[in-house]
């Protein structure tokens, strides 16, 4: 289901990952980390043209594809999967590195860079909120938080059986077509499907979102806003380029305001791209990447 050279890693936090491997190790070495609910897959377009000047891994994160599935919500949590990168880069033999992530593998990429900013030493995010930014604005952007009420949905164990009653191919239809133009993923839903169907592989994706601690209050809901949502939280000075697709209806514009002030060395390059914009608009994605890479010197 891969025209990669898929690696089965195992690494010391217990997991084994798939990963798409491409480049020569020579080279500074980049990860690529997918989000929900996709797989190495996400940057197929990348791969090959990174892997020109990079050591590329790409992950089938915990949950995902055949990577390993640990039972229960608590292995879920993102310590979980930024263990798994740090594990990942120690496997290889990579001491710093350039980090990559798009959705739930940009919030992993916002989280591992915030906490390990000796390794990681180039961030690059595509369509994921910075955490605090975003946790804010679901207290105080009613749009924001509107479009984040799935979060929710996801989280309620009744969607297990309701996914299992619709099945895979009608989940995959109504899933993409609110969020992305069908035909330019159509190619693709074999690939997904046989994905999602590995044992356990649904239920684990969407521990995702149910080990997260992010507080999504109900649209009629007025819950008292946290003080540590006024107060300072840390900037991150590693160089970071932000990649936005602006027609992304889950994750609004509205997370970029005032961006800049928690991520003082940032570069935002907006692109013509719903939510899924490595494989949306991927000549604007690799453009982006490989241009700001070489002004860093990466």
């Amino acid at each position: 289901m891969s025209e990669f050279d898929l690696q089965r890693v195992a690494l010391s936090t217990g997991v084994e990952l798939d990963v798409a491997v491409a480049g020569d190790p020579a080279n500074p070495a980049i990860v690529l980390l997918h989000g929900f609910p996709e797989s190495h897959r996400t940057w197929r377009f990348q791969i090959p043209e990174l892997a020109k000047d990079h050591f590329v891994l790409a992950p089938d994160q915990r949950g995902f594809a055949r990577s390993s599935k640990p039972e229960g919500v608590e292995n879920y949590t993102p310590d979980k999967p930024v263990a798994d990168l740090l594990a990942l880069a120690d496997h290889f033999g990579i001491g710093d590195f350039t980090l990559v992530g798009h959705d739930w593998g940009g919030a992993i990429a916002w989280m591992a860079a915030l906490q390990n900013q000796d390794r990681i030493k180039h961030l690059i995010i595509v369509n994921a909120p910075h955490p605090f930014v975003f946790q804010r604005l679901l207290f105080d952007d009613m749009e924001q938080r509107a479009a984040s009420q799935y979060i929710t949905a996801f989280r309620n164990p009744a969607i297990d059986a309701h996914i299992d009653s619709i099945g895979l191919s009608e989940f995959f239809d109504g899933s993409f077509m609110r969020h992305t133009d069908f035909e330019k993923v159509r190619d693709e839903k074999a690939t997904y499907l046989d994905q999602w169907s590995q044992p356990g592989a649904m239920p684990a994706m969407l521990n995702w979102y149910r080990a997260s601690a992010l507080v999504v209050p109900g649209m009629d809901d007025t819950p008292e806003r946290p003080a540590y949502l006024d107060g300072p939280f840390p900037p991150l000075n590693t160089p970071t380029l932000v990649i936005w697709g602006t027609g992304d209806k889950a994750l609004l514009p509205s997370n970029l305001d005032g961006l800049d002030q928690y991520v003082p060395n940032m570069t935002l390059k907006r692109v013509d791209a719903g939510h899924f914009v490595p494989w949306e608009n991927p000549e604007a994605v690799t453009s982006a990447m490989r241009e700001w890479l070489a002004a860093q010197g990466a």
